[in-house]
């Protein structure tokens, strides 16, 4: 039998990912291709939900549990004028809600897989689409901005420039206790995100002039931010302080012949509700599905509806669920006008059963209910 050949382009988590989970459907030749400069550390956390969980320790064995953070509950709380309110508590009692990772961390193991699994790593510097024509198919894990998506997508995409700063960072502490939260502040929403006892990590998505005002005092200002919404003084110690900006993409067009784009460069969306990477890991699940079908029934991918099928699949949910966290994050922002409704309708949310229930299902599962 003649394998058939895939090229993953792209050596960050969705390349990585995609590259080991595709190495285990039988019939396949995997290569992945880098660029030739190493990558500093990616000093960052990542969630995910239980069944993405599931998905990648099910498929990905030498991921040991100490690699992930469990969480049983999430918190959600709105800021006021007077107080924050505690809106909406998300708990699970026999099973867990969302898992946290570092990403070197899972990078590392995943390299160290490629290697294992004899995926041909090759490094160099892609410069056109036309140097891998010898490939059966063609995954593009390249980001959001490579030029080389132009020759792919004919057709407009939904974007939106949020005009923010997502600033990132890893904390210490000695809390006795610290559960996942979610604070939706008046400067923009702040996750806090436990990766293991005496850590957690934070994203805070602020106004761009807010950071570019504040860009020598921002440590100082997450501090303080921090305990005040922590409602602990204890000292901490925050480092890897990045940022990046915050937009909405969602590509309408998927693929082109036999070239896919997936991972950011097929949806970026805002980070306030922890759901990018598992749309990715969604995304990702369903491929191998579809693959793994035209695989076993001896049918060449290249000449197959593989790829129709992936966007005919994939793109309702990852567009109605990205629009979806934009719509949340705009519910979320600061209006003088609609703020006192708000209030009530935060107040209201609490006590209802059915919306909480309808919450963990789609975090967990996405719309593939």
């Amino acid at each position: 039998m003649i394998k058939q050949r895939i090229c993953i382009v792209g050596d960050g988590l969705s390349g990585l990912m995609t590259a080991v989970i595709l190495s285990k459907v039988s019939g396949l030749e995997v290569n992945l291709i880098a660029k030739k400069c190493i990558k500093n550390a990616d000093k960052r956390t990542t969630a995910i939900s239980d069944t993405n969980y599931k998905f990648i320790t099910q498929n990905i064995k030498s991921f040991g549990k100490k690699l992930f953070w469990p969480s049983k509950k999430i918190k959600l709380f709105y800021e006021t004028s007077k107080e924050n309110i505690n809106f909406l508590n998300l708990n699970e009692a026999n099973s867990n809600l969302m898992y946290v990772f570092e990403n070197d961390k899972i990078k590392k193991v995943l390299l160290k897989e490629i290697s294992k699994n004899k995926i041909k790593l090759i490094r160099k510097d892609l410069k056109n689409l036309d140097e891998l024509k010898n490939y059966d198919l063609i995954i593009l894990c390249i980001g959001g901005q490579s030029n080389i998506y132009n020759s792919i997508t004919k057709i407009r995409s939904i974007r939106k420039d949020y005009k923010e700063i997502a600033i990132t960072g890893y904390v210490k502490h000695n809390f006795k206790k610290l559960d996942t939260s979610q604070f939706f502040l008046k400067e923009g929403p702040l996750a806090i995100l436990p990766f293991s006892k005496n850590y957690f990590s934070f994203v805070w998505s602020v106004k761009k002039y807010f950071f570019e005002n504040n860009s020598k005092k921002i440590k100082t200002l997450v501090k303080n931010k921090l305990a005040e919404n922590l409602k602990n003084k204890q000292d901490i110690t925050i480092n890897n302080i990045q940022s990046y900006p915050i937009s909405l993409s969602l590509r309408r067009q998927y693929h082109q012949k036999n070239v896919l784009i997936l991972g950011e460069g097929l949806h970026t969306i805002h980070p306030v509700a922890g759901q990018g990477f598992n749309l990715v890991l969604r995304d990702i699940k369903k491929l191998e599905e579809i693959i793994r079908y035209y695989v076993c029934l001896g049918i060449s991918i290249k000449n197959s509806y593989a790829l129709n099928d992936f966007y005919n699949n994939r793109k309702p949910e990852n567009t109605i669920m990205s629009l979806g966290v934009d719509a949340t994050h705009s519910f979320f922002k600061q209006n003088k006008y609609l703020d006192p409704f708000k209030e009530i309708i935060v107040k209201n949310i609490k006590n209802n059963e059915t919306l909480k229930k309808f919450s963990k299902i789609i975090s967990n599962r996405g719309l593939s209910l």
